[in-house]
């Protein structure tokens, strides 16, 4: 079986949904499909939260009456019998009515997850109501019986596969099994999401627990491509690589993949495969196990870096002062991106700089600090074992005319980073694209 995952925009419209009911039945064989909210329902699900948060029923009830009225259109454009019509517009009808009852009651955190919910929940309903009415054999799994986390809000996987084996049990004979992306239980019962990652990563974790022939992840363009095709000319679609390699793309600004909603696949060594729903034709990326050698595969880039270097000649070579500079950026949970020694100082970066502040002021007892914020790391992505004799001088060749704060290699046998500004970017991606893949 295998795993396929729709986000907002390939469900956006009902022309959309329609094209999605094409391309999961198009096989014959059985698939399990995960669904994202329709594209703009999550942010005003959302905003309905925050008037009720600002204790504001009215604004709640306008945004709820506007998403409503849209609904409803939608249900006249999908479906064309009476039947379905109907009993699609009685339940959205129940679900706003749901929505509504939030406006009179204390809004906290959870029942803003409750209501954040509904979209996936919405979306699901429609498409496999479609299904249905084009006579194919589809069951709905809700996601809320067997997506749970534990008490660290990690996958609970065991659970997962326990459940989800179970229900498929009890609906054999099926050809397509939807289910809810994002959207799970907590360790409480709760009503919570995996926010790594959302649907991508419900898929990952559907694909490990029944052990999936592929897990298709469907978005709207062709695959992961070899630099940022906003910024640069004439880039390619990447069409395999090593889950290592797509994670720290992912990491370092390729928005099509969340860098941690892959890895359930890769444990399991289970292919995921990038697709396009506009061109579904297309070739698109593969995510497997195997690392084609001696080849650099890919740039991508990560904005809004902040860089902070500490120096301090009393600290030279003193035991500790490693130990203490990580032990002020885990107190304010502030994960590090790239990191510089050298006898008397340390630069580093971090891409959350919302306790900067506080983190200055502590690094201050032990050296003289500096900060440049708006910085970018461009990040080189591809076979780079320190064996592989010239393949960071090709990369530091193209950042010649650049300007360099920071570079890493060596942590990672797969990608070479380069800290510069973010008026730089451009300029350095089209560089190494021009070097790299010429």
């Amino acid at each position: 079986m295998k795993v396929m995952k729709f986000g907002g925009t390939s469900v956006g419209s009902p022309e959309r949904m329609k094209n999605v009911a094409s391309l999961i039945t198009k096989s014959g064989e059985p698939t399990f499909v995960v669904l994202s909210a329709m594209s703009g329902t999550t942010n005003s699900l959302i905003e309905i939260a925050d008037y009720l948060y600002k204790k504001n029923p009215e604004g709640a009830n306008e945004v709820i009456n506007q998403l409503e009225k849209k609904y409803i259109q939608h249900v006249d454009e999908l479906f064309f019998t009476e039947t379905y019509k109907s009993e699609t517009r009685e339940f959205l009808i129940s679900e706003f009515n749901y929505l509504r009852s939030f406006t009179k009651d204390l809004f906290t955190s959870f029942e803003e997850k409750n209501v954040v919910a509904q979209g996936e929940i919405i979306s699901t309903n429609m498409v496999v109501n479609y299904l249905r009415e084009m006579g194919v054999k589809a069951v709905l799994l809700n996601a809320l019986e067997f997506m749970h986390t534990d008490k660290n809000s990690e996958p609970d996987i065991a659970y997962i596969k326990e459940k989800l084996s179970k229900l498929l049990e009890e609906n054999k004979g099926y050809q397509i099994y939807i289910t809810q992306g994002f959207i799970c239980r907590n360790a409480y019962g709760e009503i919570d999401n995996l926010q790594r990652g959302g649907s991508d990563y419900t898929a990952s974790l559907i694909g490990a627990a029944i052990q999936a022939e592929e897990i298709q992840i469907w978005t709207d363009i062709d695959g992961m491509h070899n630099n940022d095709p906003r910024i640069v000319e004439k880039t390619e679609a990447v069409r395999q690589l090593n889950f290592e390699e797509a994670a720290e793309l992912a990491y370092f600004g390729a928005k099509i993949l969340h860098p941690t909603c892959v890895q359930p696949a890769k444990y399991a060594g289970i292919p995921v495969r990038l697709k396009n729903t506009i061109e579904p034709k297309a070739e698109g990326t593969i995510i497997n196990n195997v690392l084609v050698r001696g080849k650099i595969k890919a740039i991508a880039a990560k904005d809004n870096i902040t860089a902070i270097k500490i120096k301090s000649s009393r600290m030279l070579l003193a035991t500790g002062f490693l130990r203490k500079v990580f032990e002020i950026f885990e107190s304010y949970q502030t994960p590090i991106d790239m990191l510089a020694t050298s006898e008397v100082g340390i630069s580093m970066s971090i891409d959350n700089d919302s306790h900067i502040n506080e983190i200055v002021n502590e690094l201050k007892k032990y050296g003289t600090v500096t900060v440049d914020s708006s910085m970018c790391i461009v990040c080189v992505v591809g076979d780079l074992d320190w064996n592989n004799v010239g393949f960071e001088t090709l990369a530091t060749d193209a950042m010649k005319n650049i300007p360099v704060r920071m570079i890493s290699y060596g942590g990672s046998n797969y990608n070479i980073s380069f800290l510069i500004k973010e008026s730089d970017k451009q300029r350095a991606l089209q560089n190494l694209s021009n070097v790299l893949f010429k």
